[in-house]
């Protein structure tokens, strides 16, 4: 059939563009726009074989290989197939089990049945060599696409490289129109010191401190660098603001058909924790009792820039169930991660409907 396939091999992918564009392999800390990562690769796959694309197997790995959020956005794209290999941590470090197997079964699969005339791989991976063999001896054309490396050097099999009939780089200008640091590093600038507030201070009369210039959002390495959002580190169980058992949590708000309606929700949710933030405000801040939503309101905007205890302590848990927070990393939220979650937050609190 004159058709392409594309087989992607997420963590190469990925970790090599973070360590393109930030130093480390820690794809939590990119910034991924996934449907628009596919077009892309759709895109260029048609116009480099010049066949209309058939599919995309995107390969990953996941804990326990249940899907991870990203995974349930990428699978219910159009032409896009979603295979999970097993993800473990090995001395401190995540490493993923059962991908290159899967990878090379589904390779040697679809040349045999010969499913297209050209198949482009996105690996680096050396071991699936026999079966880029296999699919050329049957008359597959294959196409090896690398990730620019950060030295300049190969980040791919030698021998890989040398059985491609084609090869193509997919440089820091074509991975950054949908990957991008979700925490740039800040310029050298000298930092106004932020004063710690006495723990008997009384409330600003002001409801609140803007964390962004009017008609503007800022972005996560904004809030990360600002004043505000450095107070903000302030909010947690240790912190000054107090629990206040008359702002209830979200649990308590949400009703089974709300959690039907989030379920579906997460899906477009993509895992940043600022997002998360805001999507927990939008979902608390609905769902408050019309007869005591002002009140409420009021007595939260009174603990700015800190949230209270109990609620603080929710919204944390909460960004669990969007698992990009600290995949192969530490399983604890990160201080960068807390600070994003509840700028993110505060955003969402002044995005609610006024009346």
């Amino acid at each position: 059939m004159d058709r392409c396939i594309v087989l992607v091999d997420a963590g190469y992918l990925l970790g090599a563009a973070a360590t393109l564009l930030r130093g480390d392999a820690a794809r939590s800390r990119l910034s991924i726009n996934h449907a628009e990562l596919i077009q892309l690769i759709r895109d260029r796959a048609e116009s480099e074989t010049g066949k209309p694309l058939l599919r995309i197997y995107w390969f990953d790995g996941a804990p326990d290989r249940v899907p991870q959020p990203e995974h349930r956005r990428l699978r219910v794209l159009p032409r896009v197939t979603v295979h999970l290999g097993t993800l473990t941590r090995i001395a401190g470090k995540a490493q993923q089990k059962g991908v290159d197997a899967a990878m090379h079964a589904q390779l040697t699969e679809l040349a045999r049945n010969r499913a297209a005339t050209d198949i482009v791989l996105i690996t680096g991976d050396g071991d699936l060599l026999p079966g880029v063999i296999m699919a050329k001896d049957h008359g597959v054309a294959f196409h090896l696409w690398a990730v620019q490396a950060a030295d300049g050097a190969y980040n791919q099999s030698e021998d890989l490289v040398a059985e491609s009939d084609e090869r193509q780089l997919l440089d820091r200008s074509w991975l950054t129109q949908v990957i991008t640091d979700a925490y740039p590093v800040a310029s050298a600038q000298p930092e106004r010191p932020v004063p710690e507030p006495a723990a008997s201070a009384e409330p600003s009369s002001s409801p609140h401190t803007p964390l962004a210039a009017a008609g503007q959002t800022p972005t996560p390495g904004d809030l990360a660098r600002s004043a505000p959002s450095a107070m903000l580190r302030w909010s947690s169980d240790l912190g000054y603001a107090p629990a206040d058992d008359a702002i209830p949590l979200l649990s308590a708000l949400t009703r089974p058909q709300h959690a039907w309606a989030d379920h579906e929700g997460d899906i477009k949710v993509g895992g940043e924790p600022y997002e998360v933030g805001r999507v927990f405000a939008d979902r608390w801040g609905k769902r408050l009792p019309h007869d005591q939503a002002t009140e409420i309101l009021e007595r939260l905007n009174r603990t700015r820039p800190q949230i209270p205890r109990r609620l603080d302590g929710e919204l944390l848990r909460y960004a669990a169930r969007f698992g990009t927070l600290g995949i192969g990393e530490s399983e604890d939220i990160s201080e960068d991660h807390r600070k994003q979650l509840r700028g993110g937050f505060w955003n969402g609190i002044d995005q609610l409907p006024t009346s």
